[in-house]
């Protein structure tokens, strides 16, 4: 997918797993983890994240997450603004 609307680029990662409890982020295997995919903005990262909650609800220990890696990739960015 290649983004060309010339919004800046801020790369969202989603990703799931099975928890081992309910009270901590501990997966139960990691090498099951279900890597959704990387997003260019928050919303399509939103979307992508609902769609796989949804599929799971019947397992409560499974999760899904949104990672902000423009964060992690550019630290001062946020400390700038």
């Amino acid at each position: 997918m290649t983004d060309t609307s010339g919004k800046k680029q801020l790369l969202h990662l989603v990703f799931g797993g099975e928890l081992e409890s309910l009270e901590d982020v501990q997966f139960r295997n990691l090498s099951e983890l279900d890597i959704v995919g990387m997003y260019p903005d928050y919303a399509s990262a939103l979307t992508a994240w609902k769609s796989k909650a949804q599929q799971t609800v019947d397992n409560a220990h499974m999760r899904y997450f949104i990672v902000h890696l423009h964060r992690l990739l550019d630290p001062m960015e946020k400390a700038a603004s």
